[in-house]
């Protein structure tokens, strides 16, 4: 740095105490490094002997407080002074102080510095600018105990706005400089997130006309940014975004020249709109089943190789191509149940070597002749005998004296209250509270001379103290758990005092606020004016000590659970014996405590052992600490006190505050009892403030650590030492060792150690074990870590209320090796994890509940929170919160470390934390995050101290309520126990041996047929069925009036109906017009352009009359033109259609000046608009010669984008139309209500062609009326009393939706659907079987047989495979395996196993089908146990692709294939989705057992990872149900990755909870890792007519960078 040539000691005071005072607000984190380097720079600039200056370094880590490389003088300065009575709090529940340790700080960074050299590039996550505007933090967080220093100045709190531009010299321009700038003003947030530092490029300035550029930019962007920006934004930005390579591709900031091609695919964004069918580019053809979309996609996957998301996923592959870990052995096995990898013990990892350790006794509890026999009786004794003897003093918030009581005051007092408590309470003669109950002490930390006299009072009324947090808000971390410990403790009624019930939330009605859990409290005040003086013959009833409860101290555990421990008489007083004589107190002393006085050893020491002894207590609140972190040690040197307790981050404050009074002294303290001593890392605060103190006249050996629990109370204490003796003793450990539970002395790695300092010797009177923390508890040996095991009388007795957890806890018998027990005493389980040193001394390493097991090694929350905070937090962490703790996901523990994050910390520099947090732990701790999380500044839950709330943090977390800024998540390292990927066998069998297999086994192979189509006797009737013109003339002449269609609107009105005549006679002009204006030629082919309803189906025979081959094409959306229409005018150039028919409104879109901005409008082909033809006949109707002449085209886009026409022949018409008849029962006198899109597969079929074969009418809904009235289709079939009805996927969801709370409305309305017999979905996809029940159950309501919902199924090569019809069978569901599935094997389990996925059969197979199940690679029938593709075979296969190149090998392969063994010559046709047939009990028509048909999904779509198959559809169902903010979700594969798109309905700020919610439930439901999630706005996900997603669609806008999303998070 530029100070190395100046003389510190040389400057001038005032200069030094500036320098001081830096020092302290960068360790304290106030200032950032970069501001620190500044001013220091600054104020050193005149002093500095010139030399030439080098750029500052950013990875220079902060001078940790005892250790900076200048020890600021010890000269007072009034300045320093006056700034700090202005910082009027103190940070608060900091816990970086605790932590921090300089050796580990070094550690950390030399472990950084080995990954500098192999610099991993991490993808930085995509945010969208306007999701995270900080705002500032005024605004955002509560004024709130902890929320930090008031003193930021002016300018940072504006630097939350918009930070002010950093100052650059002109000789500091470094090329990290440059790239910072750059990145600032690049308006994409992650233009430059894949560069590493320092590798700007710089770009020739090509603009002439650029402007010159300023010599400052600002660093950071503003943040209230316009989402677009003008196209003619200054050069300058252009220039400098290139600067940050050529990744700012986002079309947020293209410059003029690259204006983004029209977006032929993107679908009308937000409101998911119109559904659309998008066909990628021009892809037309039948698409073989084998080959992947890559052969259309030469570059990376068919996006341009310079997008800004290709890259970052190349990047993000690069990193995971690094071996991270040792190959797991190869271990899999195909069915086993087993699915986890089990990593084989490593042969090196250190065993305890040691001999089996023997239990290690205290000292002999002395006996004292005038040790009183109870607690009471000794307050009774001094209360009687030195009234004026002071026992506690109160600070004020300013740390002056604001009272004493004397021991005269607090015994009067306590009788007081006790005599109220037993007398007074209720009416005459009833006695509220009894000996033995319960009752909760509600006083807040400032109070500690009410809170004693309650204490006291409720002992000498023998009821049983529970003291508890003073509740603040119903949203206080943990209370709930507060409400248990009440319930659980069976308490009614909470003392306070006035000030406080004052202050606890209240209702509108004056009443205080009932908390969440709570049981209902009568409040009691307990101040000394609201009490009754007993009368003088009344005396407290004092009993010597006994076993019976004296109080119950409440205690959280690792779950977040509130217990309380309940404490005996007898163990009170002995406790405070055992402390008597370990620290040697004497009548009369002074004690000054920090500590909380309600529980723990503030209680212990502060309240009990002090009345044993007379001492006087002087009681340093919290909230004093806060304003005045000397406090303590100024009453320490003023009351001339012997004993102090604090914890670390006192000792810390202190520290850093101590230059301040240089008056202080502290050489009447003979202890200095650290409560947290225990945690390894206070070691470095116990030897800073002794450092610094020593001149202040604290002696070495005064220093106490001790080890305290809950349960076991005070476990262990290090006894005040001897002047001049040596300084106990000092563990250096290997962390590697400690993860693997043994003792090693660390020597080879100095990196991975820990430095742990004794506790002093076990108490007296107490005996002490160290067992196996899981598991039997077996001791454990010498060099071994275990739990500390205590028998005492001075402990815990139970958890009251809770005699299972008691059991575990409160009476342990340890055994030995061989599990025998070895003796009768039971123990208590501490909590604290540690060993037995040389010379009987107790080391501490951890406890039980930080304690993070992962695959099997074991490391402490709190070591990875010391190395988190030794990577240069200043610029990220707001105060040093950091959180860990561990969640189980796919069997094993992952680590979560959340941080809170400062308010001006960049984005950049928040990542670059976090990347080196990841480098950091996984080099010193050898463990993977999973996860690591930043949040805003001051939103963790805190607990009544100010520190984070570990549980509640991890419920947010699983919740998804954590609301993060930031977030990385690194499955891909840490989890290492997946399967191994599955192998697939070389097809080696022959077709032989796979027969005899299945015979062998008894399967059978997979086939099924629907029932005999039959032969038509009547030759009459054999040319009225053979072609459908035919049969319309038949039915024009022989029924004239009969009325086949009639078309609702939106009122449920008709608006046009058909007879048989009429149609024909509509299809006789339309026939005429198209020879006479259109001059067609038959065999033509004609495309329909028209919205659901009649004329659509006039102008389709109409085709059929003048011989022309009609295409019926979906019109284009007139509010939605660029999407819709380039699809039309695809399938009108494929299909090389002669001429349009369609609406005069129609006709004009076409010709439309919008329509010209998508299409090119002048080379239609001729368009006839058929509203208002003359009355013509044509001079004859076209008779096709044979039946396999083409009748019409069916064009469709499948739901990987590919726009595929087939032929249709009329052969396939008819035998469709007949196979319908006979399934559904259809004739004359029926009625069916329709309501689906008519334009391709079964839905034309049954809007258009059914009613003319059969002669049924057909009521005709258009979907898109129930958008403007959704009880359209329900009230119809009411209405109509109609008893079958078909409808799509879309449609039920719309009326499932918004009908679903409405059922009472629709009954009201006199809806009733208990005429439907049948409701068909038509659909070429698996049933979606939720939405089905949902429809069935919701309107159960309202008549709906829960038998009537089925399902149809048909493909591109045979529009209808299934269709439930009137008879047979009801349709069956049954569950499979999901872990089999994925094998391609079919296993059916019980409903409800885990793992097991419902499927409902698809409909019955239609008559004159049958199926097979194929393997689709080898083309070999299979047995029923297996998943394969479904083939088909049937009169109404179509008879090919309509493709313009003629792709012979493909038609074959389609439609006319042949099973490689087993029946070789029936000819089939190839679905191209996977299914399988299943036998089942039920019967069917002709008696026998009826085989059903599953489909499980499309071919094209699977995706093969790890080698086995899976599902999307599978994947994002349990993706949405991981939050209630997903709305719909998408996945597709991308260069193995797995990619998640899921749309957020909630608010932005929820968008990175999602992030870890997806990726840990497809991890625990699919055994996969999710390699990048996105999430996106509603109706980003593309769906097409069918309601079918468009998942290659997705894939091709993602990778083109066309979502605009909210977040993308790449996880490593």
């Amino acid at each position: 740095m530029s100070d190395r040539s100046v003389d510190l000691s040389a400057l001038p005071k005032e200069v030094r105490d500036q320098l001081a005072e830096l020092d302290l607000e960068l360790s304290e984190g106030d200032i950032t490094q970069k501001g620190y380097e500044k001013k220091r720079t600054k104020l050193l600039a005149p002093y500095i002997i010139q030399t030439p200056v080098s750029p500052p370094q950013n990875d220079i880590p902060p001078p940790a407080p005892s250790s900076s490389s200048h020890a600021p003088p010890p000269a007072s300065s009034s300045r320093y002074r006056e700034r700090r009575s202005r910082r009027t709090h103190r940070s608060g529940g900091t816990r970086d102080d605790r932590y921090r340790s300089d050796i580990h700080t070094e550690a950390v960074q030399a472990a950084l510095a080995k990954h500098k050299e192999e610099k991993m590039a991490l993808p930085m996550p995509t945010k969208r600018r306007s999701t995270y505007v900080q705002s500032p933090i005024e605004t955002r967080t509560p004024p709130d105990s902890s929320s930090g220093s008031e003193d930021e100045t002016s300018g940072r709190r504006q630097s939350s706005m918009v930070a002010p531009p950093p100052l650059v010299n002109p000789n500091l321009q470094s090329p990290d400089w440059v790239n910072r700038s750059a990145q600032g003003s690049s308006t994409s947030s992650s233009a430059s997130s894949t560069m590493s530092h320092g590798e700007a490029k710089p770009q020739p300035q090509s603009q002439p006309h650029a402007q010159p550029q300023p010599q400052y930019k600002p660093q950071y962007q503003p943040l209230y940014q316009p989402h677009y920006q003008p196209q003619h934004q200054p050069h300058e930005q252009s220039r400098t975004a290139a600067v940050t390579d050529m990744l700012a591709q986002s079309r947020i900031a293209h410059s003029e020249n690259s204006a983004p091609p029209p977006d032929v695919t993107a679908v009308a964004p937000r409101a998911r709109g119109p559904r659309v069918d998008l066909p990628s580019n021009a892809v037309v053809r039948g698409m073989s089943r084998g080959q992947s979309r890559s052969s259309m996609m030469e570059t990376a996957d068919g996006v341009p190789v310079s997008s800004r998301v290709s890259t970052k996923i190349q990047q993000l592959l690069n990193t995971l191509k690094r071996p991270k870990r040792p190959p797991l052995s190869e271990f899999f096995t195909d069915d086993s149940e087993e699915i986890v990898q089990v990593p084989q013990p490593d042969p090196n990892t250190p065993k305890p070597e040691g001999r089996q350790i023997i239990p290690v006794k205290g000292e002999p509890l002395g006996v004292v002749s005038n040790w009183p026999p109870a607690l009471q009786a000794a307050l009774a004794r001094w209360g009687a005998t030195q009234g004026k003897s002071p026992a506690l003093t109160a600070l004020d918030i300013t740390g002056k004296p604001l009272y004493t009581l004397t021991y005269g005051k607090l015994w009067s007092r306590s009788v007081k209250l006790a005599y109220t408590l037993l007398n007074k309470l209720g009416t005459k003669n009833e006695q509220i509270l009894k000996p033995g109950d319960r009752v909760a002490l509600v006083y807040p930390n400032s109070d500690p001379g009410m809170f004693c006299v309650a204490f006291f009072g409720c002992l000498l009324a023998e009821v049983i103290p529970v003291p508890i947090e003073v509740p603040l808000s119903r949203k206080d971390a943990g209370i709930s758990q507060v409400g248990f410990l009440l319930g659980s403790c069976g308490v009614g009624l909470a003392l306070t005092s006035e000030i406080c019930l004052k202050g606890l939330p209240k209702t509108p009605t004056g009443e205080i606020l009932q908390f969440k859990g709570w049981p209902r409290l009568k409040w009691v005040i307990t101040d000394s004016k609201y009490l009754t003086k007993p009368s003088k013959d009344w005396q407290p009833h004092i009993p010597t000590a006994n076993t019976d409860p004296s109080y119950i101290e409440y205690k959280a555990s690792k779950e977040g659970t509130v217990v309380g421990v309940a404490v005996s008489k007898v163990a009170m007083l002995t406790h405070c014996q055992a402390l008597t004589q370990a620290c040697n107190y004497c009548e009369g002393e002074t004690l000054v405590n920090v500590l909380d006085f309600k529980k723990d050893m503030g209680l212990w020491h502060g309240v009990l052992t002090a009345v044993m002894n007379r001492i006087h207590t002087i009681s340093v609140p919290y909230a004093v600490m806060k304003a005045c972190p000397l406090s303590w040690v100024q009453r320490v040197h003023i009351h001339k006190a012997r004993v102090a307790l604090v914890k670390c981050r006192d000792l810390h404050w202190a520290m850093m505050a101590h230059r301040d009074h240089r008056d202080v002294s502290l050489a009447s303290l003979r202890m200095l009892i650290v409560a947290d001593g225990a945690n390894p890392w206070s070691v470095s605060s116990c030897d800073a403030f002794l450092n610094v103190f020593q001149s202040h006249g604290l002696k070495p050996e005064v220093v106490c650590p001790c080890a305290t629990s809950p349960e076991a109370m005070t476990v262990a204490i290090r006894r005040s030492g001897v002047p001049g003796a040596p300084l106990p003793a000092r563990a250096i450990l290997s962390l590697g060792g400690l993860s693997h539970g043994v003792i090693r002395v660390n020597t080879e790695d100095k990196n991975s150690a820990l430095t742990v300092q004794d506790v002093g010797h076990v108490m007296p009177g107490a005996l002490m074990c160290i067992v196996r923390p899981d598991g039997p508890p077996q001791l454990c040996k010498t060099d071994e870590i275990g739990e500390i095991i205590i028998n005492s009388r001075a402990g815990g007795t139970m958890y009251y209320g809770l005699p299972g957890l008691t059991k575990n806890t409160f009476e342990v018998i340890p055994v030995n090796a061989n599990g025998v027990p070895i003796g009768e005493i039971p123990f208590v389980r501490s909590g604290l994890l540690g060993f037995v040193g040389p010379g009987s001394l107790i080391f501490v390493v951890g406890k039980i509940e930080g304690l993070l097991l992962v695959s099997g090694r074991r490391h402490n929350a709190d070591d990875l929170v010391a190395t988190a905070l030794a990577v240069e937090p200043v610029k990220t962490v707001y105060r040093g919160r950091i959180a860990v703790f561990s969640v189980t996901v796919f069997y094993d523990e992952r680590v979560i470390i959340v941080a809170e994050q400062r308010p001006d910390a960049s984005e950049e520099d928040s990542f670059q934390w976090m990347s080196r947090v990841l480098q950091a732990i996984d080099s010193i701790h050898q463990v993977g995050l999973y996860c690591l999380a930043l949040v805003p500044a001051n939103t963790l839950p805190k607990t009544p101290l100010g520190g984070i709330h570990i549980s509640d943090t991890k419920q947010f977390f699983l919740e998804g309520n954590l609301h993060p800024c930031n977030i990385l998540m690194c499955p891909h390292t840490c989890v290492t126990n997946l399967p191994k990927p599955r192998q697939k066998q070389p097809v080696g069998v022959g077709p032989a041996s796979v027969i005899v297999g299945n015979l062998v086994a008894g399967k059978r192979i997979a086939q099924a047929a629907g029932r005999d189509l039959g032969m038509i006797e009547d030759q009459d009737l054999v040319r009225k069925h053979q072609y459908l013109t035919e049969a319309l003339q038949w039915r024009a002449q022989t029924d004239p009036d009969h009325v086949l269609f009639v078309l609702l609107n939106a009122k449920g009105v008709t608006v046009g109906t058909a007879t048989c005549v009429q149609l024909h006679k509509r299809a006789e002009k339309i026939a005429a017009a198209l020879t006479e204006k259109g001059s067609i030629n038959t065999g033509e082919n004609v495309v329909l352009l028209y919205p659901p309803g009649i004329d659509l189906i006039a102008a389709f025979y109409g085709c059929l009359y003048a011989g022309c081959v009609p295409v019926n094409v979906r019109p284009p959306h007139p509010q939605n033109l660029a999407a819709t229409l380039p699809t039309v005018r695809m399938i009108i150039d494929v299909s090389k259609a002669a001429c349009i028919l369609t609406t005069q409104n129609l006709m004009r879109i076409l010709r439309s000046k919008e329509a010209a901005a998508s299409v090119n409008i002048k080379t239609w082909p001729t368009i006839i608009d058929t509203d208002d033809l003359p009355r013509r006949r044509p001079p004859q109707i076209y008779k096709p010669p044979t039946a396999e002449m083409i009748a019409y085209l069916d064009f469709s886009v499948s739901t990987t984008g590919m726009l595929t026409g087939v032929k249709i022949s009329h052969a396939a018409v008819s035998a469709l139309c007949r196979s319908i008849k006979l399934q559904c029962e259809l004739y004359s006198s029926r009625q069916i209500a329709i309501c689906l899109d008519p334009y391709c597969g079964l839905g034309f079929v049954l809007w258009c062609l059914a009613s003319v074969y059969s002669g049924h009418q057909s009521i005709l809904i258009p979907p898109f009326e129930l958008e403007t009235c959704l009880s359209l289709w329900l009230s119809t079939l009411s209405q109509y009393r109609i008893r079958d009805t078909f409808c799509s996927y879309s449609v039920m969801e719309l009326c499932t939706k918004g009908l679903g709370t409405q059922t009472d409305l629709l009954k009201a309305r006199g809806v009733n659907l208990s005429c439907v017999r049948s409701c068909v979905v038509i659909a070429e996809e698996r049933p979606r079987l939720a939405l089905t029940q949902s429809f069935s159950k919701l309107f159960k309501d309202v008549g709906l047989s829960s038998r009537a919902v089925s399902t149809a199924f048909g493909s591109r090569v045979n529009l209808a495979v299934c269709l439930q019809g009137t008879t047979g069978p009801d349709p069956c569901t049954v569950y499979v395996d999901m872990k089999s599935l994925r094998h391609d094997r079919v296993r059916l389990v019980e409903r409800g196993a885990p793992q097991s996925l419902p499927l409902m059969e698809s409909g019955k197979i239609l008559p004159g089908v049958r199926v097979i199940i194929v393997n689709p690679e080898t083309k070999g029938p299979l047995g029923d146990s297996h998943l394969g593709e479904i083939w088909v075979n049937s009169p109404h296969s179509a008879s090919g692709y309509y493709t313009i190149y003629g792709e012979e090998s493909l038609q074959a392969d389609h439609f006319n294939t042949k099973l490689s063994f087993g029946d070789p010559h029936t000819l089939w046709a190839r679905t191209g989705y996977l299914g399988f047939v299943k036998r089942t009990e039920l019967l069917d028509a002709s008696g026998d057992r009826h085989d059903a048909l599953f489909v499980v999904g499309s071919l094209d779509e699977t995706l093969e990872l790890r080698g086995l198959r899976y599902h999307p559809i599978d994947i994002e169902i349990s993706v949405s149900r991981a939050h209630r903010s997903i709305a719909e979700s998408a996945v597709f594969t991308w260069t193995n990755l797995l990619v998640v798109v899921s749309e957020l309905c909630g608010s932005e700020q929820d968008a990175l909870d999602l992030v870890p919610l997806i990726t840990n439930v497809v991890l625990e439901e699919h055994h996969l890792i999710v390699g990048v999630v996105v999430i996106v706005d509603p109706g980003v996900i593309p769906i097409n007519s069918r309601g079918e997603k468009q998942r290659m669609h997705l894939r091709d806008s993602f990778l083109a960078d066309q979502l605009d999303p909210i977040y993308v998070a790449y996880n490593m």
